[in-house]
């Protein structure tokens, strides 16, 4: 179902924003309060660490101007996001975004500030004013950063040096995005369709080899064409990360980006230790596939098309809804009783309508509903998707009985959640198939979830890895080295059961996160963490299921490896990974038998 305009959609498949703001009086109202603290927080500049009521009073009126100025923001750009035309929800979320940044340039003498001071003396004032005791936590985290903060002037010089960095990743998201040119590729009815990075996709599960080879083709001759471009600006990132971590005595890159979320180095070795211990099992899977399509050759184009093909019939939301329920079952009682909130209280946008953004999220803030957008389009996907977003804001709901401050879960831990809820779903669609190809279906679903979000994350996090540790080592990263590197990681994941073809060296190329270094392991370690206590769950294990709540219920107030152990996840061993993979193996070979 998809709506020509926004006022045609019918309320109750409308989010409820009224949580939020009733009127724009009240909008005015709370932009006025927040321009009325701005003034009473810069008094406090030169004396925020004078005494423990000083401390105190400081972090209180900041963070009363965090929840007004994230409800106003949150709030602009939700109502934007349903309906892109709208001129005036498109005027308040520019009015707010000005509001952010003028305050934030305000606030820049904070955190060097504080940092002045020795954390003994927080420790001392916690003990003065039992009041900030709830910035606890969050003070310890602040403070974790002084061996890495700068002076004043230090500070000052090395703010206006970040001001000009960036480019290299905007200039890579302009070849990536808006300058790209992939051409035209001849679908399975022999007419010619612009090649584009979203319906790539759809090019590479034709059942056609010839289409998919031609696109696949298309996709990396146009990052070819572009490889000593596309290089240079991989490097300039490189070298930008590089003047960051020697400028704030970090001894790795790689360290930086662990230490915000106090994760040891031990998580990330482990990671590609086990991974790499059961390649084999992706060798098999391949040959699998290899022999499942009646292939003589497996190659790079081969391994998204599907394996069969089944006839689904349309899931209505309502049909939806309850297909939902029923997989969400061994979460337990009071977990249902909670969801269904989000249909009572209308949480969901549900429908497409003309000017809304595409794809699906769940957010809100600490006083609102955790809200999700969804283009819900009747299929097994959207019901896919409800449920992974579902999972988030789930997540955000029970973090909430934490206090503002520390109610914000780390995005170490962030994909977890809604991971679950992924894995019930499959789990559940395929022990409720009805023939043996939903089940070949179901089953190649998930492993291909694992294929996608464990090994090739991981190979990703492995490619970053020895990238940053050449350049750190002085190793010249020309266009061969990076490509060359890429090629032989390639070979090494997916095995001889699959050629590597000659353009997948350029793979690398069009990855966006890896201008974001060190992020992409996240996703390995989300999936692995979410198989484990999906697979406890899934047993009726009792004492999962509430150590889970209770793993939902501690947002950000604790370091996330600590917050994962209270559902028993311990990702500095191997287990997690290795129980993952341990769960593939055995799908695998039930596939395997279904096949036969």
């Amino acid at each position: 179902m998809e709506y020509k305009s926004r006022e045609e959609v019918p309320k109750k498949y409308m989010w409820d924003l009224s949580k939020m703001y009733e009127s724009d009086k009240q909008i005015k109202s709370d932009i006025e309060k927040v321009n009325v603290l701005t003034p009473q927080i810069l008094e406090y500049k030169s004396h925020i660490m004078d005494n423990a009521d000083n401390l105190y009073d400081f972090l209180s009126l900041t963070e009363s101007q965090d929840k007004l100025l994230e409800k106003l923001y949150i709030y602009a750009k939700m109502n934007y996001d349903v309906d892109t035309k709208n001129n005036k929800a498109k005027a308040l979320k520019m009015k707010i975004e000005k509001l952010n940044e003028g305050i934030s340039e305000k606030y820049s003498f904070i955190e060097p500030e504080m940092l002045e001071a020795d954390y003994d003396l927080v420790l001392k004032y916690i003990k003065e004013n039992k009041k900030l005791e709830e910035y606890k936590f969050y003070l310890e985290t602040i403070y974790r950063f002084k061996d890495h903060s700068l002076s004043f002037k230090e500070e000052e010089i090395f703010t206006k040096a970040l001001n000009s960095f960036g480019n290299c990743s905007e200039a890579f998201s302009n070849l990536n995005n808006s300058d790209i040119d992939l051409g035209l590729v001849k679908d399975e009815n022999g007419e010619y369709i612009k090649l584009t990075s979203s319906n790539y996709s759809i090019f590479m599960k034709s059942k056609n080899r010839t289409v998919r080879q031609d696109a696949f083709n298309a996709m990396y001759n146009y990052y070819k064409n572009h490889k000593n471009t596309l290089s240079a600006l991989y490097v300039g990132e490189i070298k930008e990360s590089s003047f960051i971590t020697n400028t704030k005595n970090y001894t790795s890159t790689l360290e930086r980006s662990l230490f915000q979320d106090n994760i040891d180095k031990s998580v990330y070795d482990n990671l590609i230790k086990v991974v790499h211990d059961n390649n084999y099992l992706m060798y098999e899977y391949m040959d699998l596939r290899k022999k499942a399509l009646n292939l003589d050759e497996m190659h790079m184009y081969d391994i998204y098309v599907d394996l069969i093909e089944i006839n689904q019939d349309k899931i209505p939301f309502e049909e939806g809804k309850k297909i939902l329920f029923e997989a969400l079952k061994p979460l337990g009682d009071k977990y249902l009783k909670d969801l269904n909130k989000a249909f009572e209280e209308r949480w969901i946008d549900i429908y497409p309508n003309d000017g809304k953004r595409s794809g699906a999220y769940s957010w809100g803030c600490y006083e609102s509903y955790p809200y999700l957008l969804l283009n819900y389009n009747d299929t097994t996907d959207s019901v896919s998707t409800m449920a992974h977003e579902l999972g988030h804001s789930m997540h955000s709901y029970y973090s909430k009985s934490q206090n503002y401050i520390d109610s914000n879960y780390p995005i170490f831990l962030a994909e977890i959640a809604s991971t679950v809820n992924e894995v019930l779903i499959n789990d559940y669609l395929y022990k409720t198939a009805k023939t043996k190809n939903e089940k070949i279906y179901y089953l190649t679903d998930f492993l291909d979830t694992v294929r996608t979000t464990i090994y090739r994350q991981t190979m990703f996090a492995e490619f970053e890895m020895i990238m940053h540790e050449k350049e750190a080592e002085g190793i010249p990263l020309t266009e061969e080295e990076i490509s060359n590197t890429y090629y032989e990681l390639n070979k090494l994941y997916y095995g001889s059961n699959v050629i590597s073809d000659d353009n997948i060296r350029y793979e690398w190329s069009r990855i966006p996160h890896f201008y974001t270094p060190f992020y992409v392991y996240k996703y390995a370690t989300g999936l692995s963490s979410a198989l484990s206590i999906a697979s406890r769950i899934i047993k009726n294990d009792e004492k999962t299921r509430k150590d889970y709540l209770n793993f939902l219920s501690s947002g950000g107030s604790d370091y996330p490896l600590n917050i994962l152990s209270k559902v028993g996840v311990d990702m500095t061993t191997t287990k997690p990974v290795t129980d993952a993979l341990d769960m593939f193996k055995e799908k695998l070979n039930e596939l395997k038998e279904l096949i036969k």
